[in-house]
């Protein structure tokens, strides 16, 4: 699953850097050379959308057999802090760029708002109506901060993963509420195909890999297309 979505997630991180980096250069070439270079970059983009999905339903995963839901934490917001400049350039091509976060902040968002939810899951005498509007509270809490914070899909990636985490007992509706709520992302839905089909062993463990892999396939993509083969080169 990891795998899958980091193919995704690299694919989608090329084109929108390819798209940014040669606009200017594309817009000067024949017009069916400008269509076709559109198509693909359409194209390319969709099959970067599953990334996501994956990665929220790996954060609940991760969630319900942590051991320590404070370092699971701590591990993401390191990484939302080492990856900032990355995004920002996959962002904007700038170092600095305050309109948008990476997804690790949205991640951390996202599971602080489960972690919240299962708190008050596990209180016992709770009337359920009570329970009801504290977990509404607390995903309506972590939508506002995830758009004011402007992360990586803002309040959208919070619904999912509290959608994804509050139907988890049973694959199918997981499946299907998780789809519902990227309904404003059709592409990012068939994603839900190999999370159906998830066995739930645990992949590869070297973990550490793949919160790396995400700033340095940015920095990788940006210095080929930026440094290596610049539009000028072409």
């Amino acid at each position: 699953m990891k795998i899958i979505a980091c193919i995704s997630m690299f694919i989608d991180h090329f084109f929108h850097i390819l798209m940014r980096t040669y606009r200017d250069h594309v817009s000067t070439l024949d017009y069916h050379i400008i269509r076709n270079f559109n198509t693909i970059y359409k194209i390319g983009r969709g099959i970067g959308r599953a990334a996501f999905p994956i990665f929220c339903f790996l954060l609940v995963e991760g969630f319900l057999h942590t051991k320590d839901i404070r370092k699971y934490l701590a591990r993401l917001f390191v990484m939302a802090l080492l990856s900032e400049h990355a995004f920002n350039l996959l962002y904007s091509g700038h170092h600095m760029e305050p309109e948008g976060q990476s997804i690790f902040l949205t991640l951390f968002i996202g599971l602080l708002t489960i972690w919240g939810i299962n708190r008050i899951q596990t209180v016992e005498d709770m009337p359920r109506q009570a329970a009801a509007s504290f977990i509404l509270a607390i995903i309506i809490t972590g939508c506002l901060a995830a758009h004011f914070l402007k992360t990586d899909y803002s309040y959208h990636g919070i619904l999912s993963i509290a959608a994804i985490y509050l139907l988890r007992s049973d694959i199918g509706l997981t499946c299907l509420g998780g789809a519902i709520s990227f309904i404003w992302e059709p592409w990012a839905i068939p994603a839900f195909i190999p999370i159906y089909f998830y066995n739930g062993r645990r992949g590869l463990k070297a973990k550490y890999i793949f919160y790396l892999f995400y700033p340095l396939h940015i920095y990788l993509i940006y210095f080929i297309l930026t440094y290596v083969l610049p539009p000028g080169s072409l």
